[in-house]
């Protein structure tokens, strides 16, 4: 049995109905709904608005579950100083909205923030992103998918007799053609 590793992760919306992502790191770095790892002792929830706080300095409430995501480990050899396989990644993703409109704190360190239309997303963002503003923007909650690793050029999004992850389009209809890296979902 491969390990697993628990994500929260939130889709904050503003009053123009735009999504915020978190770029964390070096410019290579992919951008993704602000969140991290849950803790043994809390809850998605809590979690999820501990997490949003460290790393946006904004206090969320939540309001409800987008979905649950899960992200198999991506066929790669593991980093450098880590010994076996990475684990696979199940991913809480709660819609979640601000409480006040200022910053009560100061945005996580390396944490870069920037607001984006639901439709125009930027092109290096993770899968499990993609997919969760997706289901967002439709309107949907408790979503259960398998979102496909990064498969590489020219080979297939999904496994076979799994669901493709989706893309979010104008009309907002869903396609599959996403190709970000598992190893930055959280």
């Amino acid at each position: 049995m491969r390990s697993l590793t628990w994500a929260v992760a939130a889709v904050v919306t503003d009053d123009a109905g735009r999504v915020l992502l978190c770029r964390q790191g070096r410019r290579t770095a992919r951008w993704a709904l602000p969140g991290g790892r849950s803790r043994p002792d809390e809850s998605p929830g809590q979690a999820i608005v501990r997490d949003v706080y460290a790393e946006t300095g904004l206090t969320v409430e939540v309001v409800d579950l987008v979905g649950i995501y899960h992200l198999p480990s991506a066929p790669v050899l593991p980093p450098a100083g880590r010994a076996g396989p990475r684990p696979d990644v199940l991913v809480h993703v709660l819609r979640a909205r601000v409480r006040d409109a200022a910053p009560a704190g100061v945005p996580g360190e390396g944490c870069r923030l920037s607001w984006h239309d639901p439709c125009g997303l930027p092109e290096a963002v993770t899968p499990v992103t993609r997919c969760a503003v997706a289901d967002a923007t439709a309107g949907r909650s408790g979503v259960l998918r398998e979102v496909a690793p990064h498969p590489g050029p020219g080979l297939p999004t999904a496994r076979p007799g799994e669901p493709a992850p989706v893309t979010p389009r104008a009309s907002g209809e869903a396609s599959a053609d996403d190709t970000a890296h598992p190893a930055e979902v959280a």
